[in-house]
């Protein structure tokens, strides 16, 4: 059973992988830290946090945000480690509170992977601390334990961990706020769009990428400094009722119903559901192999205690050893198998049932949604970029949606490569269809947005892009015709370089009203195909600072690229590699989920052959511009 802890209370955890999670209500910075038995953190190696969120045994989020998953394996920790100490402060330079007391009391729970949860601790009583200390794990007698601390910091992150015993805090405590700082902007939305001024995107958004799960949904607190808390949610006082699963018949389980997981709307329901069934299959996978692992273990040290003993080794003695060994094996693999494909059923009657009911930005493309299409009024929470799968899965022809937050926090890299294309002969048909993955994706994002809201920009240095680029452009969606030529190459990066220099300064000023009326403020994206031709270090290095620097004011990168082709800038380029997130024109297996670390095989989404619903949808984002005389 669960225990709800007070400040000093201890309780003994069961498990040595767990999960800590950590609701805050408002963005907060998590990191750990690891101690010998007398409490000493031996250096900042010792210190995980955004800017270095792993070590042995521990993984801490690597930006702030108002819900974090922090991942620990005790086995894996260093024999010398008996205590992990978890942190939690405030960011600072920006707008949000300066001192806990002004936000929701942080609530920690400790769980297994399963999501069981062994402990949790609300952190009360706060008032002008901006740091703090919330729960620590510690080995006592072989036995791991959680104790709830809650100490507080007025001095700040720098205070807490100098209390720590760490020489350097005030060092490492700004290498944390810069590395936080730097999550922060890329994590920047836009505000709502208004008729009378051009609005700077400068309110933050907590995202996730691919694989990562998405926070909980909560009423936000109020942040004033004075006064009480307001926990209710500011435009409703009840969330809407999910829908009702049908009642299970004895034995089995319930129907599956699209939309029963928690959320304010239907399509957050949705998204949330989704992100469920990506950690279902997740852990479901991760139990079945550890089983076989374990049924393997087993086996090779009966086998190992049966060859040990030479007068088992021959004989009929020795036989009847490894068959039992081999039997007990494959009936430990056949249970695991039986609560795997028991999962897996359960899986797919729930995809049967979520899948049709997706909303367009969430569906495939052979959706019946598109033909009803309509440009939204609102930006969605995500869109889909593709599907993901595991090899247990394939059986049943499980997939799961992937889901991108938007707005984008991170750009896009459309591997044109050899790697990427190890299922086709033609190098030349894998740039084809990565040209042709770039303008779907770029088609797609057209879609999700409102009209007018999201621009769309090529650089195309060769021209060999022509066909894949040619819908966009017949349907008028781009901002310019494709960039040609190193000059084209040029005049492109400068433009948007300017953009975000500009955009950036008024913000920082308070001046947004200061920008040019002619400002398009919506968001931009760069599609940048066959790099690195036509490109000099110039242009390679406005190229990285778009990535790194564009989405907080609005501007993304899609790359379209062989990494082999752009071996000769060296290292110049891993930044960039390391920044986008990889996306490929056929099936590959290169992405990793946060909880056990599975490799997921990507599928691109296709366009059923013969389709017209990709005209059919820019067509109609085009008459949605036009209605609105853009």
């Amino acid at each position: 059973m669960a225990a709800e802890l007070v400040r000093g209370q201890n309780h003994p955890l069961t498990q040595t992988r767990l999960e800590i999670r950590v609701s805050a209500g408002h963005p907060v910075v998590a990191g750990a830290t690891l101690a010998d038995d007398r409490g000493t953190v031996h250096g900042t190696a010792r210190v995980a946090h955004p800017g270095a969120p792993a070590l042995p045994g521990l993984e801490v989020p690597r930006q702030a945000a108002a819900d974090h998953r922090l991942a620990v394996d005790l086995d894996a920790m260093p024999q010398d480690v008996h205590r992990v100490t978890v942190l939690l402060a405030l960011p600072v330079g920006t707008d949000g509170p300066t001192r806990f007391g002004a936000v929701a009391a942080p609530f920690v729970a400790v769980t297994g992977l399963d999501g069981a949860e062994q402990a949790s601790y609300t952190v009360t009583g706060l008032d002008t601390e901006s740091a703090l200390v919330a729960v620590e794990l510690y080995r006592r007698q072989g036995t791991w334990k959680v104790r709830a601390i809650g100490q507080g910091y007025a001095d700040g992150l720098a205070a807490l961990l100098a209390d720590q015993g760490l020489p350097e805090a005030q060092a490492l405590a700004g290498a944390i706020h810069d590395a936080v700082a730097q999550g922060l902007a890329r994590a920047v939305a836009p505000p709502p769009r208004t008729t009378d001024t051009a609005q700077v995107r400068a309110t933050a958004s907590a995202g996730h990428v691919s694989g990562e799960l998405p926070p909980t949904p909560q009423a936000p607190p109020s942040t004033g400094t004075g006064g009480p808390i307001d926990y209710t949610h500011p435009r409703r006082q009840a969330p809407p009722p999910p829908p009702t699963a049908q009642p299970a018949e004895p034995g089995r389980p319930a129907a599956p119903v699209a939309g029963d997981a928690t959320g304010w709307s239907m399509e957050e329901r949705l998204y949330n559901q989704v992100w469920g069934m990506f950690e279902d299959l997740a852990r479901t996978t991760a139990a079945y192999r550890s089983a076989v692992d374990f049924a393997d273990s087993r086996m090779e040290q009966e086998l190992d205690q049966v060859l040990s003993d030479p007068r088992s080794r021959i004989g009929g003695q020795g036989d009847a050893a490894r068959e039992a060994a081999r039997a007990k094996h494959g009936a430990l693999v056949d249970r695991a198998r039986e609560a795997l494909d028991r999962d897996l059923a359960q899986l797919v009657a729930e995809a049967e049932v979520v899948e049709p009911a997706l909303p367009a930005p969430y569906a495939g493309w052979d959706n019946p949604c598109w033909h009803a299409y309509r440009s939204p009024m609102e930006m969605p929470m995500a869109v889909r970029l593709g599907d993901l799968r595991l090899p247990e899965s394939d059986s049943v022809g499980l997939r799961i949606p992937m889901l991108v937050r938007l707005p984008l926090e991170r750009g896009l890299w459309i591997d044109s490569g050899a790697t990427a294309g190890e299922t086709l002969a033609d190098a030349d048909e894998v740039r084809a269809r990565s040209a042709h993955t770039a303008a779907v994706h770029a088609a797609r994002l057209l879609a999700a947005y409102p009209a007018g809201e999201f621009s769309v920009h090529v650089v195309d240095p060769a021209g060999t892009a022509a066909g894949a680029l040619a819908p966009l452009v017949d349907a008028g969606l781009l901002v310019r015709p494709p960039a040609r030529g190193a000059a084209g190459v040029t005049e492109t990066l400068t433009r948007l370089t300017e953009r975000v220099d500009l955009v950036q300064m008024a913000i920082r000023a308070g001046a947004a009203d200061s920008l040019p009326p002619d400002l398009d403020v919506a968001e931009q994206l760069l599609i940048v195909h066959d790099f690195p031709h036509g490109f000099d270090d110039r242009a390679v290095t406005q190229l990285r600072y778009l990535a790194d620097e564009g989405p907080q004011v609005g501007v993304h990168l899609m790359l379209v690229a062989d990494r082999e082709d752009a071996a000769e800038y060296g290292p110049l380029l891993d930044p960039l590699w390391r920044t986008l997130l990889r996306l490929t024109p056929v099936p590959d297996d290169h992405l990793a989920d946060p909880w056990v670390g599975h490799t997921w095989t990507y599928e691109p989404l296709q366009i059923p052959h013969g389709s017209e619903v990709l005209r059919h949808v820019l067509a109609e984002v085009t008459r949605a511009r036009r209605e609105r005389g853009l």
